[in-house]
């Protein structure tokens, strides 16, 4: 018998590459400041390939993981995209389908009252 289909959380991963370390940790900083974010990780040493302007581009950059919720989503796309010196930055929230039930409370804690 297939086992019935796991409703999304209000939970999201949400990845966002930053040209250098100075800009990951001022985004991270900045979602946390506002609890926009539980928790962003830096990710150095990453190499991205892509497309721009028809011109295939490599570049070294850091990835950060940010969890949050899609309450605080819409708020947390307006900081990166305000502090984040690409003209097109990556921004890309996943769905938690799972997660441990006491992480996942933990985000909701986190991002439950905004701090300016």
């Amino acid at each position: 018998m297939p086992k019935p289909a796991q409703q999304p959380t209000p939970h999201l991963l949400i990845l966002c590459t930053c040209p250098d370390q100075a800009t990951a940790q001022n985004i991270a900083d900045q979602l946390i400041d506002r609890a926009l974010a539980a928790c962003v990780n830096i990710l150095p040493g990453l190499t991205s390939v892509y497309q721009w302007q028809g011109k295939r581009e490599t570049a070294q950059e850091h990835l950060l993981l940010i969890k949050a919720t899609d309450t605080t989503y819409p708020a947390l796309e307006q900081v990166i995209t305000e502090l984040h010196p690409y003209e097109l930055p990556e921004v890309i929230a996943v769905p938690i389908v799972q997660g441990l039930n006491g992480y996942l409370q933990w985000i909701e804690q986190q991002t439950a009252t905004k701090i300016n």
